[in-house]
């Protein structure tokens, strides 16, 4: 505890005096300032609540003690030795110079700190991070577990509030170190590196680790079930990848904070957070926020995290964006998940397990309203698809399959993986949501990314301000009312070149039609697709509705098909959209 908080407000005690006090209202300076903000379309549609608006300025009352209490009015008597004017003028000068020194350093850093930040680093070239050590980085997967944080050392442990955090070692797959600073209304505190906030197990090279590593990201822990237990809801690390969770969840898929030329011939660029600040949250907060310095080659970045968690954990992100150079894509709000199969074809020789994914579908809802369903795939090579959009209402990489005999994996728990939901918070315009499914043999490799790619950007040099809302989340954030596509299964059909697919629907109105009802489906293709056969029946076993259809695919084409299924004049299900492979 310093001096200043010894004494329960911000002034020094050396500033007290014991017999006179003077009531001094302070007005601090507010974190944001307003400039107009821009949409990553260019669309310049302000977004309610993200723009980088001030805060009205908050008034706290402090005690000083240098003067006498006769001065509160500020006036002086018209006739004073004129020593005692010139003192008391002295002293007024101390007072007004030590509460502009006051306010200067009670400024609370914010979004546009790190923005100011991000904008000159981008008028520099690029310097990559400093690597760690080589030895850290050959370290095998079980000697870096046995690297562990002290959990008694934990950031804010000592204050009693629900957040705290715990820093993760560099080494192995962390081969960069980043800075990490605490910010609160006294101002920013670098958090020093030091060996003894970990303790290494059974490995003999801790005496070689450097005083100043730094730390390759943190988890921040909070009491999800218990108040008295924090479990980790919300992980940084690695390049500008986070993870969270919710109530009941284990860890699964990632965000980043952005994507560069992902999935294109001339290589991936790998943007990093080279810097945090946490803000140290109020005791009583539910709420925490965090800031991160972004940098890679072509774009640097200002981000701001506002993490909720609860049932539904949610993280707010905010992020103004400089181009060093034009990048050929950029991808907005990426996810990052794996899937290695799932029902739609046979399970690979020797697996026991029914499927294996952290996710098993990308879920988009256009402006329209509609709902459209993507079952992933492990593909034999790089499968690129994109969804033209205006606007969109939000996409993400769902787990739909919620029970645990759809996996059989008592460690892995793949039932309990989160959903990502992507809210845009303002309009984002027309672009694109792209999804890569890459081929993998491993359950360690993560195969499928999606993110948004607007159509236009601003000129080099111009920031780019974004913002949307992730959503950790088991439950889906379709309407309840409409059906959803709960299982696809691809086999062969009953003609030369055909396939045949089974889709069934539940959910929603679905179980409340009988089988009598009037259900049609709607099914189409590209133009190179041939439809050989289709039904639609009641599944008497789910309550839902089962689609069946033959197609037959060109020879050496991919074929787009979208289905969905309708009663009377309505739509009673999303649209399930598929893409079969020579």
């Amino acid at each position: 505890m310093n001096e200043f908080e010894a004494n329960g407000c911000d002034i020094p005690a050396s500033a007290m005096h014991a017999d006179r006090r003077l009531a001094v209202t302070i007005r601090s300076r507010p974190a944001n300032r307003a400039p107009a903000t821009m949409s990553a379309a260019g669309s310049g549609s302000s977004r309610s609540g993200q723009g980088r608006r001030r805060e009205r300025p908050t008034r706290s009352t402090r005690t000083l003690s240098p003067l006498d209490t006769t001065m509160r009015s500020w006036t002086l008597p018209l006739r004073r030795p004129a020593t005692r004017r010139y003192c008391l003028c002295a002293v007024l000068l101390f007072c007004l110079g030590y509460l502009a020194a006051t306010v200067a350093a009670n400024a609370q850093f914010g979004f546009d700190d790190v923005a100011d930040q991000a904008k000159k680093l981008a008028g520099e070239p690029f310097k990559p991070p400093p690597a760690v050590p080589d030895f850290l980085t050959r370290v095998s997967y079980d000697e870096y577990r046995d690297i562990r944080f002290d959990s008694a050392r934990s950031l804010w442990k000592d204050v009693g509030g629900k957040f705290q955090v715990q820093l993760i070692h560099p080494g192995l797959f962390y081969r960069n170190a980043v800075a990490i600073h605490t910010s609160d209304g006294s101002g920013v505190s670098k958090v020093p590196f030091s060996p003894k906030l970990f303790t290494y197990g059974r490995n003999t090279f801790a005496d070689k680790i450097p005083a100043d590593l730094g730390f390759a990201g943190f988890r921040v822990a909070y009491p999800l079930h218990k108040k008295e237990d924090y479990n980790h809801v919300l992980v940084f690390a690695g390049a500008s990848y986070f993870r969270a969770v919710a109530k009941n969840e284990v860890f699964g898929l990632s965000a980043r904070g952005l994507a560069i030329d992902t999935g294109l011939p001339s290589g991936e660029e790998f943007p990093f957070f080279k810097e945090f600040w946490l803000e140290r949250p109020a005791r009583d907060a539910t709420v925490m926020k965090i800031y991160a310095l972004l940098d890679s080659q072509r774009v640097t970045g200002a981000y701001e995290f506002t993490l909720r968690p609860g049932i539904r954990t949610v993280v707010d992100v905010k992020a103004t964006l400089f181009e060093r150079k034009r990048a050929k894509e950029l991808g907005i709000a990426p996810l990052t998940s794996m899937f290695l199969y799932g029902e739609e074809r046979p399970r690979p020789a020797g697996e026991w397990r029914p499927e294996v994914h952290d996710s098993d579908g990308l879920m988009i809802q256009a402006v329209t309203g509609e709902w459209i369903w993507r079952p992933l795939v492990n593909p034999e090579r790089l499968l690129v698809s994109y969804f033209e959009l205006e606007s969109p209402r939000g996409f993400g990489l769902l787990q739909r399959d919620r029970s645990f005999h759809g996996y059989e994996d008592l460690e892995a728990r793949y039932e309990l993986r989160p959903n990502a939901w992507i809210t845009p918070l303002g309009s984002w315009g027309k672009g694109q949501v792209k999804l890569l499914e890459i081929p993998s043999q491993k359950e360690s490799n993560d195969n499928i990314v999606a993110y948004w790619i607007p159509h236009t950007l601003p000129q080099v040099g111009q920031p780019i301000d974004i913002a949307y809302r992730i959503h950790f989340q088991s439950d889906e954030p379709i309407d309840a009312s409409s059906g959803r596509a709960t299982a696809t299964r691809v086999g062969t059909g009953d003609t030369d070149g055909s396939k045949r697919i089974v889709i069934d629907f539940d959910g929603g109105k679905l179980k409340e039609l009988p089988a009598t009802a009037p259900v049609k489906a709607v099914i189409t293709m590209g133009q190179d697709g041939q439809l050989v056969h289709q039904t639609a029946f009641k599944n008497s076993v789910t309550g839902g509705w089962r689609l069946a259809f033959q197609v037959k695919p060109p020879k050496d084409k991919a074929l787009e098909l979208r289905a969905f299924l309708k009663h009377d004049k309505d739509a009673v299900t999303e649209t399930w959209s598929y893409r079969l492979t020579p």
